[in-house]
């Protein structure tokens, strides 16, 4: 197998893995500006001389490591709390020493998942008017640069930022406008990890040996392995060759350069090792995530998918079971008049069953997205609605954070009456009185539109004309769902079904099997 476009990306960053030279280093995680989380002793590592005694002096107190053989050190420096006190960090080994400036202690999360995350303030509404105002001195951000391998790095090629109009318009929209409402709201600096990658699949996040030993994802594992083992650059660089000549000679445009594979963000591990492992271990409250359209098509895997890569990140983390936040995917692509299985609503079902998992939430946004675009202009209230969960959660805010949900389900005649929870004041139908999105079936298992009718703070009446027993309920169960039932807070209410019948990206029996 030549790989050799790998093997140069991998020479090229080689350095950052181990040590290039002997000399006292840290890697990028830890650089002037950065925010360090408060209220916890947060780790510090780097390389100094094999053996050599390494002191790190923080708020006064100097704290001492030994490095091993090849060099590594690791140690936790004095907790503090919140401060936009400028604090210096000073590290020193034998001669060298290295001197941060500009810390300040507050709150730290990670941002990361796909293009939605991973989308510019640039990007967003209003981007002149949100870039103007971008004067935050106590709001600091990294991005992690894209590198997709298989083998683990430990350092990157990135800064700390101060956020003013000149450095935030490239950074991540959800999750600058998600730090600016906990800066604002919080009084306390905010530093912010962006490692998101467009296009990523949720396999990529995992490591490689965790997801070959996992027997639920032999398939997806598999095909790799046949694509790694016919993997041909060359052949693939020199076929490109010729249609771009023969191209360039009929006067027509040449076609792309061909995107090598095995570099990507596709494959699985690949950025875990990449852009993952470089900043594992650096002091979070948490992370936000936005990321699941690159595995609608494997929804139902998912399920088992997601909630593995969360743990495994936190038992990677060392740092228990912090908070993890996602957002659940948008509306997208045409509007349908009549039911249809949908491989998004799938998804979104998976990303809620997550929830089962501690200390995890989720923002509902299938009302704000946009049909023709899978990249909503509207991160701001994305944002919002991630700040919710966490300023409620994790900082003590008596404010509505969660969508309402399905309770239960009882038939009378041929009605069905929904119980819901988390509905905060009360259910609302926004535009008009009755509640649209709802479908229901009988015993044929076939879905027709259905009414909803609101019975009080917390129930729904849903009939149909061409069902005469319900047995089954579903709502907003589409891809771009036609659905206004929310919260009066303005949450939207989480899809859902009641029913527990095959789902089209569900394993046929023979895929199981194998």
């Amino acid at each position: 197998m030549k790989i050799h476009a790998v093997l140069t990306i991998l020479a090229a960053l080689s350095w950052f893995a181990t040590p290039a030279q002997a000399e006292l280093r840290l890697p990028s995680i830890f650089g002037h500006h950065m925010v360090l989380q408060r209220d916890m002793e947060n780790p510090v590592w780097g390389w100094a001389e094999p053996n050599a005694t390494v002191k790190v002096t923080f708020a006064g107190e100097t704290r001492e490591a030994k490095a091993d053989e090849k060099g590594h050190w690791k140690l936790n420096i004095k907790s503090l709390q919140g401060s936009s006190h400028a604090l210096n960090l000073k590290i020193e080994s034998g001669n060298e020493s290295i001197l941060l400036s500009n810390i300040v202690i507050g709150e730290v999360w990670v941002c990361s998942g796909q293009s939605n995350m991973q989308w510019s303030v640039a990007q967003s509404y209003d981007p002149d008017l949100e870039i103007a105002t971008a004067n935050y001195p106590n709001i600091r951000m990294i991005s992690v640069p894209q590198v997709g391998t298989q083998e683990l790095q430990d350092d990157f090629e990135g800064q700390w930022e101060i956020c003013t109009p000149a450095t935030v318009s490239q950074f991540s929209a959800v999750g600058y406008f998600y730090g600016r409402q906990l800066h604002q709201t919080l009084g306390v600096p905010v530093g912010l990890i962006d490692n998101a990658w467009g296009g990523s699949a949720a396999e990529a996040w995992v490591k490689r040996d965790v997801l070959e030993e996992d027997g639920r994802f032999n398939t997806y594992i598999q095909e790799w392995v046949e694509r790694e083992r016919t993997f041909d650059w060359d052949k693939m660089v020199a076929d490109w060759k010729v249609k771009a000549d023969q191209a360039k000679a009929d006067g027509k445009n040449a076609p792309r350069y061909p995107r090598n594979v095995m570099a990507g963000q596709h494959r699985p591990g690949n950025l875990w090792a990449g852009v993952l492992n470089p900043i594992i271990g650096y002091g979070i409250r948490g992370t936000i995530w936005y990321q699941g359209e690159s595995n609608a098509g494997r929804a139902y895997q998912y399920d088992d998918l997601f909630s593995l890569m969360i743990t495994e990140w936190r038992k990677a983390w060392g740092q228990g079971d912090f908070p993890f936040y996602w957002v659940q995917l948008a509306d997208f692509r045409d509007e349908v008049d009549e039911p249809v299985e949908s491989d998004w609503a799938e998804l979104r079902e998976a990303q809620s069953n997550t929830l089962a998992l501690p200390n995890t939430g989720q923002a509902v946004i299938y009302d704000i997205g946009e049909g023709r675009d899978i990249h909503p202009r509207d991160k701001q209230n994305v944002a919002k609605r991630l700040a919710r969960i966490a300023l409620a959660r994790d900082y003590g805010l008596q404010i509505p954070y969660k969508s309402p949900s399905f309770k239960s389900m009882e038939v009378q005649g041929n009605k069905a009456i929904l119980t819901f929870q988390d509905v905060g004041s009360t259910l609302y139908t926004f535009d008009v009185r009755e509640a649209v999105g709802f479908v229901v079936a009988g015993e044929d298992k076939v879905w027709h539109k259905a009414t909803g009718k609101l019975l009080g703070q917390d129930k729904i009446e849903v009939t149909s004309p061409a069902v005469e027993t319900p047995v089954a309920v579903r709502y907003a169960w589409a891809t771009n769902p036609v659905a206004n039932l929310m919260s009066r807070e303005g949450l939207p209410v989480d899809p859902f079904r009641t029913d527990d019948w095959p789902l089209s990206t569900e394993p046929v029996a023979a895929e199981q099997a194998e």
